[in-house]
Formats: structure tokens, sequence, C-alpha cells
């Protein structure tokens, strides 16, 4: 596939100096997640702040989003996703190409995420596994030559046409059982109802995967989990430089200036947090709705509790406020009122036996971290499995080893364990898993023994790939404002694909170049779509037999 392309350097510009000769300009963050830590950085790299003035607000107690991790390996450890990356996350790289790695000060975050790839990458020889943990050939795909016309159709149809389109709209019935599908949709974490728009944008964003997809070789991944790899490192660096960090607080609406245009003026928090006045040349960042919202987990021993979602969760709640009356703000309705549409359920389980990684090796005949996702393609609940390589927390003990997975449909009845998976302790999980995998009873015995699973039930995890049209989402930077972007996977970013840290990179570096005016903009979205060689390859994997 090639090198990833270089970090730029990270000189200031003519436009720095300029911005610091306004006394005291400050920027507001609201949210912790990646968005707002990388906006942080942007803002003290491009943008001449000193990190005094720069403040984060975080409803939680920890920042890092999405990107969480904890737990503990006597209680379990958590981890409600992982993202996983490849050779063109531009701005992901150039970011961290300055952040320094979490175990060697000496080399970036970028480095090791290269150094990573490049000492375990992923050859998988088992992507699907159908019936009785029987291993399907994926290489085929599994395409008839209508399914390709569908694909050439829909990759050629331009993305205003298919405003509030499902990919059911676009694809015969016959499309979604094909062995493509089955990659393509636990890859990303599409579904058969989800937006035509977003699917589009993946197929064209990552064309240049087609021709390795099987096997996945093509996806990079972090060292460790992306709090560990990314989140902490970013912070220590943020925190290193001054930066301000508030947890606990929870912004519940803004006040603009009256007046054309769009100013922020005031902040209003909830609870016993006082109002915090924004200076006109103040900024302002606001992540607006969050995937992981709502998050409930269970245990080893019960399911996790049913989502609270009878008003939107705050993060939405702060962007109905906002967008009350303005159409340049977005519709938020759109991404947090389908539930039944946008949920699943992933589940992470801490063993302290080695009896289920050295199974996996001798089935798939790769090495533990070398694998990639493996996906149940006979369960119901759609599972996807993958044994990354250890240790996956940086504080993980010898002897521990963590594995993770997820259901796609986790409302339908089990194979072996008949009920929905949101109704299944973690234990109860397993089982179905190892039902599925055909685990030898010996086996299966010593790997439930010896593992403590934690499920998480996600009510809008995919809710940003729900059904839309143009102006769901925001731009980056409304048209006439002054101090106020939207950042993270809500806002709206031109060719990018949602669902992945670089998005959230992007609209953070986006926010803080044109908010400034600076002449270091973003790296432009790859686009192997307009390769005519990258065509022919994945024309030429699309008609594999």
């Amino acid at each position: 596939m090639g090198a990833p392309p270089q970090p730029t350097d990270s000189e200031h510009h003519s436009r720095t100096a300029e911005l610091r000769s306004i006394p005291m300009a400050k920027a507001y963050l609201v949210g912790g997640g990646i968005a707002a830590l990388s906006a942080a950085a942007f803002l003290i790299r491009d943008g001449g702040f000193t990190g005094s003035d720069i403040h984060v607000f975080e409803e939680q107690e920890e920042v890092g989003g999405s990107l969480d991790a904890g737990g503990t390996p006597e209680a379990g450890y958590t981890m409600r996703g992982g993202r996983m990356f490849e050779a063109q996350f531009r701005c992901t790289y150039d970011l961290l190409s300055g952040i320094p790695s979490l175990d060697d000060p000496a080399i970036s975050a970028t480095q090791d995420i290269m150094n990573s790839h490049e000492e375990s990458p992923w050859d998988d020889a088992t992507r699907l596994v159908g019936a009785g943990g029987a291993i399907r050939d994926g290489h085929a795909m599994g395409f008839s030559e209508r399914h390709r016309l569908e694909l050439i159709a829909c990759l050629a149809t331009p993305e205003r046409m298919l405003d509030g389109k499902r990919i059911t709209d676009c694809f015969s019935e016959g499309f979604f059982t094909t062995d493509f599908w089955y990659m393509w949709c636990t890859t990303f974490a599409f579904e058969p109802w989800h937006s035509a728009i977003e699917f589009r944008r993946y197929l064209r964003r990552f064309v240049h995967l087609f021709p390795e997809f099987e096997t996945m070789s093509g996806i990079y991944r972090t060292r460790y989990n992306q709090y560990d790899s990314i989140v902490r490192p970013l912070t220590s660096w943020l925190l290193e430089r001054g930066a301000r960090i508030h947890t606990g607080h929870q912004v519940a609406d803004l006040s603009f200036r009256a007046g054309p245009g769009t100013c922020v003026e005031r902040i209003h928090f909830a609870g016993a947090h006082a109002d915090l006045p924004v200076a006109p040349e103040d900024l302002v960042f606001v992540t607006n709705g969050s995937m992981t919202a709502d998050s409930t987990l269970g245990s080893h021993t019960a399911p996790p509790e049913g989502p609270r979602t009878s008003r939107s969760p705050s993060s939405f709640l702060l962007w109905h406020r906002l967008a009350r009356g303005r159409g340049d703000f977005g519709r938020p309705e759109v991404f947090d009122r389908s539930v039944a549409d946008s949920t699943w359920e992933s589940f992470t389980v801490t063993a302290k036996d080695p009896a289920f990684l050295d199974w996996m090796e001798t089935f798939t005949g790769r090495a533990t971290g070398r694998g990639g996702l493996l996906t149940l393609t006979d369960s119901p609940w759609l599972l996807t499995v993958v044994v990354n390589r250890q240790p996956v927390y940086q504080q993980q003990p010898e002897g521990v080893s963590v594995w993770w997975g997820y259901g796609l449909f986790p409302d339908k009845p089990g194979t072996y364990v008949r009920k929905p998976m949101r109704e299944c302790s973690g234990e109860e999980i397993l089982q179905e898993v190892l039902h599925h995998l055909a685990v030898d009873a010996a086996t299966a015995e010593r790997v439930v023994e010896a593992s403590t699973v934690i499920p998480c039930l996600m009510p809008y995890i995919t809710s940003q790939f729900l059904v839309r049209s143009h102006g769901d989402r925001p731009q980056v930077v409304p048209e006439g404002s002054t101090n106020l972007a939207f950042i993270g996977q809500y806002a709206e970013v031109p060719d990018d694909v949602v669902f992945t840290v670089e998005y959230s990179v992007r609209t953070a570096w986006t926010a803080v170049a044109q908010l400034l005016g600076l002449d270091r903009q973003p790296p432009a979205v790859h686009k192997g779509h307009h390769d005519p060689h990258v065509l022919a390859q994945a024309l030429h994997t699309m008609h594999r037999k």
C-alpha cells in the first residue's frame, strides 16, 4: 500500500503573531473527546495559544470520550470499542507526530503506530467463520454481476441524489448475504438500514483497501487500546503546556450576541457552576452529540441495564438547544431519535488462562495479534471477535490476556443462549461465542472458568450512520460564525468518513484553521477513487471467483 504520508513541519505562520496581538484571547472546548483534545493541541501548535488560555469542559470524570478503556485485571477490563487506522489517516498522523509515545518519549505516537504495524501486521486467514466453525473463503467476495453493477452505480451516484436513502435502497436483497457485505459491515459497523450517503463515502474513501480486504493487511492499529496509545499521551502533552481540563462540567447552553453573524457571548453550565462570559475574540468549540452517550455496562453475571433514552442525552440536548430556530446548526433529531437503528453491543474479555488465545492460534493459523477480525456469519447477533497483540493495556500484567468483540444485532435471540444478546450476562455471551466457534468442551470449560466478560450496550453507537440529508450535520464553522465551531462525528466534513479518529481530528484542525484564518490547512482527504490504478485493482477484486 505504500508508506503513510510524512508529517509536515509544525512551524507557526504569520497569522499566529497577529492572533496573539489580541490580549488574553481564550479558547473554550465543550467535551473532552479526541476532537476537543486535538483542537487544543492545534491551538497550541499552529495557533500560538498558551496552554493556560485553553479550557476543556468535560461532563464525565475522565477525558477521552469514546476512546475510553478502563477496569482492572481482577474485576475485568472494559473497552466500549476500538478504532482501526490505515495508511491515509493524514490529519491524525500529522497531529500525533508531535506527541511523544507513552512508552518511549524519544519517538512520536505516530511512529509508535507505524512500528506496531510493522512488528505485528494483520494477515487474516479466518475472516469469516460459518456454521459449526467452518472457515469461509472470503477471497471471492461472492458478487454476482448484478451486485457489481450496483456497487459501481452507488460509487458513481452524486451524493445529493442519495439524500434520505438507505443502503437497502441501492442494493438487491442478495447483496446482504455476500462475503463482501459480511466483511464490510463488520469492519465498519454498517447495517442495511443505514445511510446510503455514508456507505458511498466509505466505498470511495477505502476503495484502495479492496485487494487486501479479506486479510485486513491494510488495517493499522495502535500498540495498546486507543486510550493508552492516543488519549493519555495527548492529554499529558496538553497538561505539560498548562492546558486547563475541567472534568465534571456539563455545558447546558450557549448565549449569542445580538446582531448579524454568530458570536458566542456566554457559556451556561448545568448544576452549581457559574456562567462563563466569552469575549468576542475568544473561541468556542462544541462537540455536538456523542456516539457512546447513555452506554451501560453489564457484568460477567448480569446483562447491561436498558438504555435510558426517554430524553436526549446531554451531548445531544445541548445540540438541540443550540439548533432551535437555526437551520445552519443542523438537525440533531435525525441522529438521536432512532435508537432501534443505532444500537449494538460490545464485550471485553479478561482471561487469566491462555486457553482461548492458544486455541485461536491453532484455529486461525496465526500468532496472537496477527489474525485480525473474525466474524461468525451464522450468529443471529452477527458476532465479531478480535484478539489483538498482548498486552492491550499498558499496565496489563503478565499472565492476563484481553480480547474483544461485538454483535450488530443484540435484539435477536442467540443460537446457544436463546435470548437477545442485550439480555445476556457476560458469561452467556462468551458461551454463545464458543458455541459458534465450535470450541471443544474441555477447552471451552477452561476458557469460561478463567474469563471475566463485561458487556456494554450502546444505544447511539452508529447514530452517525443513520439516514440523513445534506444540512443535517452543521458545517465545522457555520457561515457567519466569528468564534464558534462544531467538532467531532456530527460536524460535516465533505468526502471524509465518520466513525473514525481521523474524522474527529480533521474537524478539529479545520475548526482551528478556519477560525484563526491560518495558512496551514488540513491535508486533503485521500481520494483513491481518483486513481485509475486503484480503481482497476478494485474492479479486479470484485471479479474474483
